[in-house]
């Protein structure tokens, strides 16, 4: 089956980021919302980053409009097209919600199509009980999709090489680079980020340094881009907690607890970027 129509379910920061790198390639892309001002959200999101890269010379104004027409926005998980070749579920990261995706699409979308997760910590294996194991795999993009070249392609217990395959040879065609990850807690990834991160929220939390010097060691004793707890801000504490929760559940080790002062601040409401306030003020 050659992979032509992509269906990706949720038009949040990944799932609009993962419909604009498909579409801006010649792909024909439904963007599934849970209605339709959510839907026009994301499409605005799309034509403002397409804007960005118009004034970059990255794209031309004709790729941009090209971009646009292959997009068709979708309200409502039950009116996915059932001929969808691939689905990718780009929801937030909770794993009832992502199976009761998976259950409902199972029934759906025709029985050869392929199942991904841009999943960023949550077992492929678990996910892949909603059916077709072996045509279930995980394709964690990085943030900002139309940026950030990393694809993480995760095996499931029971995904097949045909599927691998498949992913893989579709990733190089959207100039992204794959790399292999077997079904483990947090894959490669946030396995090493987390508990980076984690650590620098103890370290601020024990009163070590300071945000901003802690901040610094990072970026100009490591060449970090930006330090750990900007860079939390800018994921959300919300998310940096449930992917800490998930190492720590998975592998059963208390190195990767998660910060009391982390767990705090979420229960706050102070998430970072998104919410106005984390670490720091916006």
């Amino acid at each position: 089956m050659e992979i032509k129509k992509i269906s990706v379910i949720g038009g949040g920061t990944m799932g609009n980021g993962i419909a604009h790198v498909f579409a801006l390639k010649g792909f024909d892309v439904n963007l599934v919302e849970m209605n339709n001002e959510l839907a026009d959200k994301a499409l605005k999101t799309i034509s403002s980053n397409l804007d960005r890269q118009v004034k970059k010379n990255v794209i031309s104004e004709e790729d941009k409009t090209n971009t646009l027409k292959n997009i068709k926005p979708v309200a409502g998980i039950e009116n996915t097209p059932s001929d969808s070749d691939l689905i990718i579920e780009a929801v937030y990261e909770n794993k009832d919600v992502k199976l009761n995706i998976f259950n409902k699409l199972n029934g759906i979308i025709k029985e050869e199509s392929i199942f991904a997760s841009n999943t960023s910590s949550i077992s492929i294996t678990e996910l892949s009980v909603t059916g077709r194991p072996d045509r279930f795999i995980g394709m964690h993009f990085m943030n900002p999709v139309p940026v950030m070249k990393l694809v993480e392609i995760i095996r499931g217990y029971s995904t097949s090489d045909a599927t691998f395959n498949q992913i893989k040879e579709l990733t190089l065609k959207l100039d992204k680079t794959p790399v292999e990850v077997h079904d483990y807690p947090g894959f490669i990834s946030n396995r090493i980020l987390m508990p980076m991160i984690n650590e620098a929220i103890f370290a601020l939390m024990e009163g070590v340094a300071s945000k901003e010097d802690i901040d610094a060691v990072m970026k100009l004793g490591m060449n970090h881009p930006m330090g750990p707890l900007t860079l939390a801000d800018f994921i959300g504490l919300d998310v940096c907690l449930a992917i800490m929760e998930v190492l720590y559940n998975g592998y059963n080790d208390s190195k990767y607890r998660p910060c009391p002062l982390l767990k705090k601040m979420v229960a706050a409401a102070k998430l970072g970027r998104k919410s106005g306030e984390g670490f720091y003020k916006y």
